[in-house]
């Protein structure tokens, strides 16, 4: 359940970002209304969001595990369910996605994917415990502008997550809308 009320006072910045977010996610994002009680914070947040869609210095895939991993760690329910909803329409794999909480045990990661879920958490650690050995792997696997990029997008998703979950956001059904209904 929220902590906060989700309806802020329906202004033309709310109206806006209601239709926007019907029209692309299906229905309104919690996190939206959320905002929408800080018209200047939606806005300032929006066109971030925007620019970060034009980064592609790393493999979306990557970029999808990495988030996943992050949001995980913090545990952010709203996070996992729209992150999974998200990346099946970019045609991920749905057990790689599902089995993120648990990719140490799970045997349908490659090395690279494991280094970058392991780095994600340790960035998301506190304090992180990021270490020399596995940023030198990934510079090597990944190269520099995409390790960069990795590490803005876990501090990014670390953000979403901690807001989220300080708000009380929790799942709005995106996963459950991928899922292949059981047969009768």
């Amino acid at each position: 359940m929220a902590r906060i009320p989700l309806d802020p006072p329906r202004g033309i910045l709310v109206r806006i970002a209601e239709w926007y977010s019907r029209r692309t996610y299906g229905k309104v994002l919690d996190p939206v209304l959320a905002m929408g009680y800080h018209p200047r914070l939606m806005t300032s947040y929006a066109r971030f969001e925007q620019s970060l869609s034009h980064w592609n210095r790393l493999d979306p895939g990557l970029k999808a595990l990495a988030l996943m991993a992050s949001a995980a760690s913090i545990g952010c329910a709203w996070c996992l369910d729209f992150g999974y909803w998200e990346s099946r329409r970019q045609g991920m794999d749905h057990r790689r996605l599902h089995e993120v909480p648990a990719w140490r045990e799970s045997d349908v990661y490659t090395p690279l994917e494991r280094d970058v879920m392991e780095y994600a958490e340790a960035m998301t650690a506190t304090p992180p415990t990021v270490d020399d050995a596995l940023v030198d792997r990934l510079r090597e696997q990944l190269g520099e502008p995409a390790v960069v990029e990795l590490t803005a997008m876990v501090a990014v998703e670390n953000m979403r997550s901690r807001i989220n979950t300080a708000l009380g956001m929790t799942s709005q059904g995106f996963k459950d809308s991928c899922e292949v209904p059981a047969r009768a």
